[in-house]
């Protein structure tokens, strides 16, 4: 008489494999987890921190017939914004962006990236014009020499043209105090 078989049980390498493979896992879906909450998760440090701002050559938002280029905007430290009136996070930070201006420390500079010149002015109408001079760039080209992937996007400047800080994404007045501000320190006090 044949005795059935006891089918083999897995071996045991193979259970621990298994244990660690799963263990493993769950923690990797409890760093994306706790990773998910911090709001600089998708951002990419900028190749352009500590090197030359790309050279451009603009029209003025509110006279096409002047351009203003990268040499033009060097001598002192500025903040170029990305914005386009099309951007509802640019109204979300246009306030924090109008009381930072106001203080005058540094020249703020409007990119209007890829926007239609009578949607951009009608845009500062309604909700006021912080900047120190406003560039329009329709087609985006120069966007690509710095990087843009979206608006708004915030770029520091010194005075020798070089990068020093970046943001993407909206400004808050928590960005401006604990980066901004500090960033902007370091550039005047380099001067």
């Amino acid at each position: 008489m044949n005795t059935p078989h006891k089918p083999a049980g897995l071996p045991v390498v193979a259970v621990v494999i298994g244990a660690l493979f799963f263990i493993g896992l769950v923690g990797l879906m409890g760093y994306g987890v706790l990773r998910s909450g911090d709001a600089d998760r998708d951002v990419l440090p900028s190749a352009l921190i500590g090197k030359p701002a790309p050279e451009f050559a603009l029209p003025v938002l509110h006279d096409p017939s002047v351009t203003v280029d990268a040499a033009q905007l060097r001598g002192a430290p500025y903040l170029l914004n990305v914005w386009g009136s099309w951007c509802a996070a640019c109204r979300d930070e246009h306030p924090v962006l109008t009381r930072f201006a106001e203080s005058k420390r540094v020249r703020v500079v409007g990119y209007n990236w890829k926007d239609e010149p009578a949607d951009a002015l009608r845009w500062l109408e309604q909700f006021g014009n912080p900047f120190f001079v406003v560039l329009a760039d329709q087609d985006g080209r120069y966007a690509l020499d710095w990087g843009v992937a979206g608006a708004p996007e915030t770029f520091l400047v010194d005075g020798q043209g070089i990068v020093r800080w970046k943001y993407t994404g909206p400004l808050t007045e928590q960005v401006v105090q604990e980066q901004l501000l500090p960033a902007l320190a370091k550039v005047e006090q380099a001067r």
